[in-house]
């Protein structure tokens, strides 16, 4: 069981990684592939439909560390505290955003709400590298400081940019695509570029998880025993609404949705 607890808390970890440092790095770089309020539309509908799903992920991966990992989770609840309310905030502000966009008086209220999504996709990559600073360097039980955590900070923020542009690339059409398309360049497939950053923001919780040896923190053997089975039943419907929501909006966004 514990085996099987650590895979979960991987493939959940690297999940949310993947799939929701897709629609953050997008959102990042929204004033730069939008420049009017029709532009910035579409590109908000290219991750749109996605974001939602993606943030189960998040919620998998802290219920997976509450129950199966509860001393890691605690230090990391006392350790990171500040860094936590700064990812949780900027979650908020960016959904927010998404949320009431279309719900104000007018252009202005637009205009502020993607300021909230781009401002809230900024401090959540800035607070996800400040947070593996500290844990890439085995200190969980403070917030990262000095000159390498800001780095870390802003690498991990340039990665997700770079696989906001390799996602926006395969999903805009029109001037916002060509916009991407400038950036990522043209060399391999389309798929080439989101690939390639898709396998380094994986890789980086398993390098912080084989730092930190979430293994030895692990619960008992009876509350693995309730609680991995009911993890593993949840796994399944989670991938099967993955592929249905990208299957069912998985071609190029010619026009706004909703948001």
């Amino acid at each position: 069981m514990d085996t099987l607890a650590l895979a979960l808390l991987a493939l959940f970890t690297a999940g949310w990684f993947v799939l929701g440092g897709a629609d953050i790095g997008t959102g990042m770089l929204t004033p730069y592939l939008g420049r009017d309020a029709r532009e910035r539309r579409l590109v908000i509908a290219s991750f749109a439909p996605f974001f939602l799903a993606n943030e189960v992920w998040l919620v998998a991966l802290a219920g997976v560390l509450a129950g199966c990992f509860p001393e890691l989770e605690g230090r990391l609840l006392t350790g990171q505290l500040p860094v936590l309310v700064v990812l949780l905030a900027a979650l908020v502000v960016r959904d927010l955003g998404l949320w009431t966009r279309q719900r104000g008086p007018g252009p202005r209220w637009r205009a502020l709400c993607d300021g909230a999504v781009t401002a809230g996709s900024w401090g959540l990559a800035l607070a996800t590298g400040w947070l593996l600073a500290a844990l890439l360097t085995g200190r969980p039980y403070e917030p990262a400081g000095g000159p390498v955590a800001v780095l870390t900070a802003l690498a991990v923020a340039a990665l997700l940019a770079a696989h906001g542009l390799g996602f926006a690339a395969l999903r805009l059409t029109g001037v916002p695509y060509e916009r991407a398309r400038r950036l990522v360049g043209r060399a391999g497939g389309p798929w080439h570029p989101f690939a390639l950053t898709a396998v380094l923001l994986g890789g980086l919780p398993l390098a912080a998880g084989s730092v930190l040896a979430p293994g030895s923190h692990a619960a008992g053997p009876a509350t693995l025993r309730l609680l991995v089975p009911v993890l593993l039943a949840v796994t399944v419907p989670m991938l099967g609404v993955q592929v249905w929501i990208r299957r069912l909006f998985g071609d190029r966004v010619t026009g706004p949705s909703y948001f």
